[in-house]
């Protein structure tokens, strides 16, 4: 039976996440010690070498990521993206409410690793009460000396699910409108007033004290070996027990559902899953025996993304929900590049017709080509993904579709 390994919620209600001295009481900041120790390069290989993959958006390899900025540039800067804007995802929520002194230690260790003196934590606008336990854990930390020479500052948005976009965040910090930059250069060369920057998310940063600490080869020993580690999981939807549980990366989304997740609710069939938040794949199934590993995920055309498991069961409209997705999305878009600001606007206006029972057979084509052109020709990830919920439903429940169409 499938069972939970907490790492980074081990403590979750056992100290106060304000506190440093809480966090240092259960073997907190031992990891920034020891990086502090080693030389810098050596640290990113250490992260390099346990196979830490960010836990975002586009899995990739934490240290290789780091060791992409150049050493001879001051100054640099250190980002975590706070920024968890998809509807039915709050793991980074969780780890800051439970976990917040590691995901300090984190940021630390990564300013030590590629010299930066200087970090920023950017807060989602929905999350005010995030900023001050923030504050407060930055103060407590500073008190106890344990960050040394390393500044953090938290930054709030303004609500703007595009800022979830590493360079659209940069914009916002920098004071600008949250659009999304060309790339390249990408943020590890030029990120932060055209200065290097290293970008990661809440749960990546809190990952490492627990490396440090333990080791490369003990982290890349959990899970799956391609994606190791832990992976924290919302669960949403018609399954009974809706939380958030952390496993290791060779689960199945089956274990998650039906052990850790209770099933469906009133003993209803499962219809579809929908991983990794709004904008992730919409899976029948017959794909439940899959681990949850990011690279398994890829397999069947879904990603892991935020970590958000969302669980329909047979009563609910496919189309219906889709179209509540398209009007988000069309919302959402910054409307920067045209793919994106005309492409949403076009799938939700499709999706309405179908929903309603007005659609038709070339509705499904256009949404269809909409939805390629979009993937292929948007400027950031908002674009690229929006169509992916629209064409896996095409696709894997097409049939709900056409018994729509006049």
């Amino acid at each position: 039976m499938a069972q939970e390994m907490r790492i980074l919620l081990k403590h979750a209600d056992q100290i106060n996440p304000e506190s440093a001295e809480d966090y240092i009481r259960v073997g907190g900041y031992k990891g920034l010690e020891k990086a502090r120790g080693m030389d810098p390069r050596a640290v990113i290989e250490e992260v390099k070498r346990s196979g830490l993959r960010g836990r975002g958006g586009a899995g990739f390899n934490t240290g290789l990521k780091w060791s992409f900025v150049p050493q001879d540039i001051e100054p640099k800067f250190v980002i975590c993206n706070l920024d968890e804007g998809e509807p039915g995802t709050y793991k980074d929520r969780i780890i800051v409410e439970k976990n917040a002194q590691a995901v300090l230690e984190g940021m630390a260790i990564c300013g030590h690793a590629i010299g930066s003196k200087k970090g920023y934590i950017y807060c989602r606008g929905e999350y005010p009460h995030l900023v001050q336990l923030l504050n407060k854990a930055i103060a407590s930390a500073k008190a106890c000396g344990v960050l040394g020479d390393f500044d953090i500052e938290v930054r709030m948005g303004a609500g703007a699910y595009v800022c979830g976009d590493e360079t659209a965040l940069i914009e916002s910090i920098e004071g600008h409108r949250g659009n999304p930059r060309f790339k390249p250069p990408f943020p590890g060369v030029a990120g932060l007033w055209g200065k290097p920057t290293v970008v990661n998310n809440v749960e990546t940063f809190a990952c490492l004290p627990y490396i440090l600490v333990n080791g490369a080869d003990w982290f890349a020993g959990i899970g799956a070996p391609n994606y190791p580690g832990t992976k924290i999981l919302t669960l949403t939807g018609d399954v009974v027990n809706r939380t958030y549980v952390e496993v290791p990366t060779n689960v199945t989304l089956r274990e998650v559902i039906y052990e850790l997740g209770g099933g469906i609710r009133g003993g209803k069939k499962l219809k579809a899953v929908q991983v990794g938040g709004t904008s992730g794949a919409f899976i029948s199934p017959e794909y439940l025996d899959t681990q949850i590993d990011f690279d398994s995920m890829a397999s069947i055309s879904a990603t892991l993304g935020s970590g958000a498991i969302f669980a329909i069961d047979e009563t609910r409209d496919i189309v219906e929900i889709v179209t509540r997705i398209s009007r988000f999305f069309e919302h959402e878009s910054c409307g920067q590049c045209t793919p994106c600001r005309e492409g949403t606007f076009r799938t939700r206006e499709i999706m309405e017709r179908i929903s309603s029972g007005k659609g038709s057979i070339q509705d499904l084509k256009n949404l269809e080509l909409l939805g390629k052109v979009m993937k292929d020709t948007s400027l950031c990830g908002l674009g690229q993904a929006a169509p992916v919920p629209i064409l896996t439903t095409l696709k894997n429940f097409g049939h709900e579709y056409k018994r729509k169409l006049i």
